[in-house]
């Protein structure tokens, strides 16, 4: 896993990028194939550490078995119940009550991704510049 920022072609000089983008952005460095599911699922386990699969499973809108393989795929490859790809952010303990109970907490490079992720909420570049006249704002289509 790698979440150092995109360059070359896929970042152009002197264009800038609003945080929304950038998080994206850094999000796909880990794995150009990563989910919204698992996206879902690291940022709700960044938020609320400890939660179990069936609390992840409410919050994210889930049912249960995906929000199970959800955090599953976002485990490190070798973990016990890892799914590919493997994306090495969450870890799955063993922490609940219940035998099979699983709780989510990230990992080292987890902790590294949330860090970057709210570095970019901090510098806070707005999806359009504030100079841009409200008309021009109104009238315009995303």
């Amino acid at each position: 896993m790698s979440i150092e920022p995109l360059t070359g072609a896929a970042r152009q000089p002197g264009r800038r990028r609003n945080s929304i983008l950038g998080a994206l952005e850094t999000l796909r460095t880990v794995d150009p194939g990563i989910t919204l599911n698992n996206l879902l699922v690291f940022l709700y386990v960044a938020e609320n550490e400890g939660l179990n699969v069936s609390e992840l499973a409410i919050v994210c809108g889930l049912n249960k078995p995906t929000a199970s393989r959800a955090a599953r795929a976002m485990a490190s490859r070798g973990e016990a119940g890892a799914l590919p790809p493997y994306l090495g952010l969450v870890r799955l303990g063993r922490e609940g009550p219940a035998k099979n109970s699983r709780t989510l907490r990230l990992t080292a490079a987890g902790e590294v991704l949330c860090a970057r992720l709210e570095q970019l909420i901090v510098d806070a570049v707005p999806i359009r510049p504030s100079d841009e006249p409200a008309i021009s704002r109104a009238s315009s289509s995303c």
